[in-house]
């Protein structure tokens, strides 16, 4: 059991949750609204044991050596690989500190909504016709660069309108050419596909501006990474040739620190977190729970 647990900012734990929180800790501690600097976190991490943090925060080294009473640090976000993660885990495992995160909590809605955003387009509802007339889904030349989970649903529910399939990955995925899709050389897919998404572990820039030569133009390309998987000047100079648009949920999946290219006419955002669903809210707290009694029984 914990002495103290503290979330640091707004962690979207439902409120079941919340309270079965308290069975772990003899007090737990919410704060609903994001901490400015380290000095605030390490103000309200105090004496704590236990940690819960979301996406918006850092918990750098600095903290983590100023807070000695932290044992256990429970990232309510997704943790994709330890470089790109919002904890200094290599600091907190010197220290003794266990971090541990979760994964794969919001990928339907994502694929909700880059269905939706795609058939607006090729059916020009609300948004500029992709071609002369309206087309379907069935035929038209996707290609997916990253084959996690959130790829991967996203190429089953193209599979399924009847796209024709192609990805590239670190890795071949043997599975998925069994089902039809074809590998393609990551420069071979941008060329012959029409709509590109983009679905990378954060901080994983792959586009350039030998790569939007290669996309071309008369193209749709989707991001439904964490941040940005594409050099921004690259981005807008290909948002700047007539028929090409970029299509994200969030201004973070954009990535432009200026705040300019998010008015580009060529730029569609939703403005909020596909993610962001009841559904998805209840298997984060599940999981988030799952990581903290597998830490105590340990």
């Amino acid at each position: 059991m914990f002495k103290k647990i503290v979330a640091i900012e707004p962690v979207n734990l439902v409120p079941k949750a919340e309270e079965e929180l308290r069975r772990y800790a003899g007090e737990v501690k919410f704060y609903e609204d994001i901490p400015g600097d380290d000095q605030e976190i390490i103000q309200r991490i105090g004496d704590a044991d236990g940690v819960l943090v979301s996406y918006t925060s850092r918990i750098s080294a600095h903290v983590i050596e100023s807070c000695p009473s932290i044992r256990y640090i429970g990232m309510c976000c997704s943790l994709y690989s330890e470089e790109s993660a919002n904890v200094d885990i290599a600091c907190a495992r010197a220290n003794g500190i266990t971090v541990l995160g979760i994964r794969d909590y919001g990928d339907r809605g994502v694929v909700e909504y880059v269905v939706s955003e795609l058939v607006r387009f090729l059916h020009g509802f609300d948004r500029p016709m992709f071609r002369e007339m309206p087309i379907e889904i069935t035929d038209l030349k996707v290609g997916i660069i990253g084959m996690g989970v959130s790829g991967g649903m996203i190429a089953d529910a193209m599979k399924f309108m009847g796209a024709d399939l192609s990805y590239y990955s670190r890795s071949r995925k043997m599975d998925r050419e069994a089902q039809g899709m074809a590998y393609r050389p990551l420069k071979e897919l941008l060329e012959y596909s029409e709509v590109v998404f983009t679905c990378l572990n954060k901080n994983a820039i792959l586009l350039h501006e030998e790569e939007f030569g290669h996309l071309g133009t008369g193209k749709i390309l989707f991001n439904t990474s964490i941040g940005p998987a594409f050099d921004i000047p690259a981005l807008k100079a290909w948002l700047d040739q007539e028929g090409n648009y970029f299509v994200c949920d969030t201004e973070g999946a954009l990535g432009d620190p200026s705040g300019e290219l998010i008015k580009h006419p060529h730029v569609f955002c939703a403005h909020i977190s596909a993610g962001r669903t009841r559904q998805a809210f209840d298997l984060l707290s599940a999981k988030v729970l799952d990581n903290i009694r597998t830490f105590l029984a340990e």
